[in-house]
Order: C-alpha cells, then structure tokens, then sequence
C-alpha cells in the first residue's frame, strides 16, 4: 500500500487517464478521489458514474447529455452530461467494463478530439477532463472476447493502479479499524473506544471477501450493537 501511495502521488499530476482493478470493496472510488484532490485538478469537479447500474438506453445520456427534444420523454431544457460536468477536473467511470461496446467509440472519440458531443446534437463542445477508470474484471480478457475495444483500453490505461485484496494486507487491517471507529465515533458524538487485542485477533484472522467495505460496516455494526467492553 506504501508502494502504491508513491504510485498515486507520481501519477496525480500527470496529463494520464488512470484504470484503476480490484476486488469490490477495496476502495477504488476512495483512491481515484485521493488521486483528485492530489492533482492540479483539485479545485474542478470530481464526478462519478457507475456503468454498471445505468441501463443501456440511458447511460449515453447520461454521460453525454442531450439537447431538448432529442428523444421521447427528454426535457424541455436539454441535459448536461457528466463528461461536461467534469470540464477542468476528473470522472471517475466505475465498472467500464459494462460500458456498452458502441458507446466506447463514443468515449474513443472525446478521448481524442477532448471534445463530446450531446444526443440529438449538431456541435462538439470542447471539454478539458481526466479519466480514471476502475473495474473488478480484467479489461484484456473482455478484449479477447471482442467484448472491449483495445485501442480505448490503452488510451485508458496509460497509467495502471491495482488494488489488493484486503486478505492480502492484513497488517493494515488494525490501522484501519481504528480509522473507522474514529470518523463514525466522531460523526455520532460519543467517545471512541479502545480496541481490544482478542477483538484485533478476529479481525486479523477474518478473511474479508467483501474487502474494506465489509470491515467499515463490521465496525458500524459493533459499535451500535455490541456493549462497552465488548470491543
């Protein structure tokens, strides 16, 4: 994780699109915010979208927008798409692999002009955006299947962050643990307790398939629910 601090930091204020992999949970929209608030991007937008829950016929959309009376059902006004939004600072694409194929030459297409164009609409408007992109599959093999676009893959990925497991970094596990109870002990007014060191053996010993995540809301669990001395 030092390792991959140094990573970030050398990154940050570099003009390169990043691509972020890891296992759910680990925290990939947590590094790609650091990365922000590390660049020279700091004070524009930081904007995210996950690929993965917007359906098909919306995405594009949504990360375009569109002009007034492009579609049925559009608004009246036009919609600004989140690449717009992000001008002068960075959006996070979460799940890219669930961008649908034809919108990734869409994406190819601002990647290389840095100009996007709204549903319905007849001009390019310049937009000055990083990318960083995160996913928990392996963009190649998505490639392989003819699923991925390999020429938006390395325009994606010139700069490339993976996130270990939490399994993988037990040692961190104790830091923290500590962190989390701070920030909710904080967040609720209440005095933040000690952990024990039976307590930290369980937590060491525990597996985390759903990584960091899992082990935020393990704590938020046991503070609300386990009684003092408990912990």
């Amino acid at each position: 994780m030092q390792r991959l601090w140094t990573l970030m930091q050398n990154t940050a204020n570099t003009r390169a699109n990043i691509l972020i992999t890891g296992e759910t949970g680990v925290g990939k929209s947590a590094i790609a915010k650091a990365i922000h608030k590390m660049s020279n991007r700091a004070n524009g937008p930081f904007i995210e979208v996950n690929c993965a829950v917007l359906h098909e016929n919306l995405i594009e959309s949504e990360l375009f927008g569109y002009e007034k009376g492009a579609f049925t059902g559009a608004s009246s006004s036009g919609k600004i798409g989140k690449i717009e939004l992000a001008n002068h600072g960075t959006i996070l694409l979460d799940e890219i692999g669930d961008l649908p194929y034809g919108l990734q030459t869409k994406l190819l297409r601002v990647l290389s002009s840095k100009r996007a164009r709204r549903v319905g609409g007849t001009e390019d408007i310049p937009v000055d955006v990083r990318i960083i992109s995160a996913g928990r599959v392996d963009v190649t093999a998505l490639i392989e299947r003819h699923a991925f676009r390999e020429d938006l893959y390395y325009r994606l990925s010139p700069g490339k962050i993976r996130i270990p497991p939490l399994a993988a970094r037990r040692e961190d596990i104790p830091i923290l643990a500590r962190s989390f109870l701070e920030k909710e002990t904080k967040a609720l007014a209440i005095p933040c307790p000690e952990l024990s060191p039976e307590f930290l053996r369980c937590l060491c010993a525990y597996d985390w398939p759903g990584n960091v995540r899992e082990l935020h809301n393990t704590l938020r669990y046991a503070l609300v629910f386990l009684e003092p001395g408990q912990l």
